[in-house]
């Protein structure tokens, strides 16, 4: 295939139109929509105005755009968490490829059946774990896996939330309650468990997890602070989660300030109305969010490395920072959207230090792994690379995330080879339906 790669997209949110919709405008050869399917009127629309998308072809609903006679090579498939299963189980039914986006289910036994039935259509399904693909992670794969730092005995992988971030996605935001969304060590850090299983080239053997939601609660809530930023908080210049802040000081062009408008108005007076009347303009001690603000799993991986995966929503700024101890170097790594993110290897024996830089990427999220995913997934279709992030590697990730959130539940050691077998064997019950 050396034309461009025909799709339809599903869910024209944030990532449907900032990260899909921008690469295709701007790689015709490549990528080109001819079909949109989202529930908001002003999404769907102004998604179909970029792509020249006719009325006929912009659909309310994945059903409705699945209701008729195959009309594009793939399916990008960007919408919430809880909407993935259903939908890419009818597009693979259909004939369609699919790029979906992680996690791959809110529900463990659908993630799974989603693997067994990708390998029985045969298509090609893609998981956006876009780590693997930004050149920072890929080089820390690669050193790891070169036998440079010797035998890996310990890991430490922090996934540090900036506090902004875990107020706007998973306190006020779409992310924020799990019976609506997904575990938050799934929803944020199944990217974290996918590269320390690709890094490392092992599954995990046992796991446990602890953690909590433990500042975000209506206890917690100043004095006086009333249910919105917007009515006058008596604290609204020293609480660093005011709504007003954070939204009508920023680019309306920015994310997150892009997102908080029901009717696309980001004007300051659209911003300001949202802010009163949506989700965003909360006070987050006054939210229905559910979800933990801290998290740690502690793991043994089959050749018996000791890791441990910290997560937080308290930040000063999101990164991922890094430390793997071997038998030969240690590797100290630090992660940054926005600025500069370095790899330092120190030797044992010499001493001597190594140290890379990498740059920010200005035109793709991720440290450019927004944009390697695409490429590779164009690639895969154009049977010019094999997909990186299959379903049947990803979905360790995801039982992993899984076995954590029953660990931490239950406070017990999870056998990472039992729950895997179980989970296989539990989704019999959905082959037959």
């Amino acid at each position: 295939m050396n034309r461009a790669v025909t799709a339809i997209l599903f869910g024209a949110g944030q990532r449907g139109e900032s990260v899909y919709g921008r690469y295709a405008l701007a790689h015709p050869d490549e990528l080109q929509f001819v079909a949109v399917a989202d529930p908001d009127p002003v999404r769907r629309r102004r998604f179909a105005a970029d792509h020249n998308i006719p009325e006929e072809r912009q659909y309310i609903s994945w059903e409705d755009a699945l209701d008729g006679k195959k009309n594009a090579d793939a399916v990008i498939n960007s919408t919430q968490d809880r909407m993935h299963y259903a939908s890419s189980m009818a597009a693979m039914a259909a004939g369609y490829d699919i790029l979906l986006e992680k996690p791959m289910s809110d529900n463990m036994l659908h993630s799974v059946h989603l693997v067994q039935a990708a390998e029985t259509y045969g298509c090609q399904m893609q998981i956006c774990h876009v780590l693997r693909y930004s050149p920072f992670f890929s080089a820390l794969h690669d050193i790891v896996q070169s036998g440079r730092l010797g035998d890996v005995i310990t890991v430490e992988h922090r996934e540090n939330v900036s506090y902004w971030h875990m107020a706007h996605a998973f306190v006020r935001g779409n992310w924020r309650n799990q019976a609506q969304s997904s575990p938050m060590i799934l929803a944020k850090c199944c990217h974290d468990l996918d590269i320390l299983h690709w890094t490392l080239g092992q599954r995990c053997r046992r796991l446990q997890s602890f953690g909590s939601l433990h500042h975000f609660l209506p206890e917690n809530a100043p004095e006086g602070a009333p249910a919105r930023c917007t009515d006058g908080c008596p604290v609204q210049e020293a609480c660093p989660y005011d709504a007003e802040r954070l939204y009508l000081d920023m680019s309306s062009e920015e994310w997150p300030v892009s997102v908080i408008s029901s009717t696309g108005d980001l004007s300051y007076e659209g911003r300001k109305h949202a802010l009163q009347t949506g989700m965003y303009g909360r006070c987050v001690y006054a939210c229905d969010n559910d979800v933990v603000d801290n998290q740690t799993v502690n793991m043994e991986f089959d050749q018996g490395a000791s890791v441990v995966l910290f997560m937080h929503g308290h930040a000063h700024e999101g990164s991922r920072t890094m430390r793997y101890d071997g038998t030969k170097a240690t590797l100290r790594g630090a992660f940054y959207e926005d600025r500069n993110s370095v790899i330092e290897i120190i030797d044992h024996l010499s001493g001597q230090r190594w140290e890379s830089v990498f740059p920010s990427s200005t035109d793709s999220g991720h440290g450019g792994g927004d944009l390697g995913a695409i490429r590779n997934f164009i690639r895969a279709l154009r049977g010019e690379a094999d997909v990186l992030t299959n379903p049947r590697s990803s979905v360790e990730s995801h039982l992993m995330a899984f076995a954590a959130e029953e660990s931490r539940l239950h406070n017990t050691v999870i056998d990472m080879e039992v729950f895997r077998k179980q989970a296989e064997m539990a989704t019999e019950e959905l082959n037959r339906l």
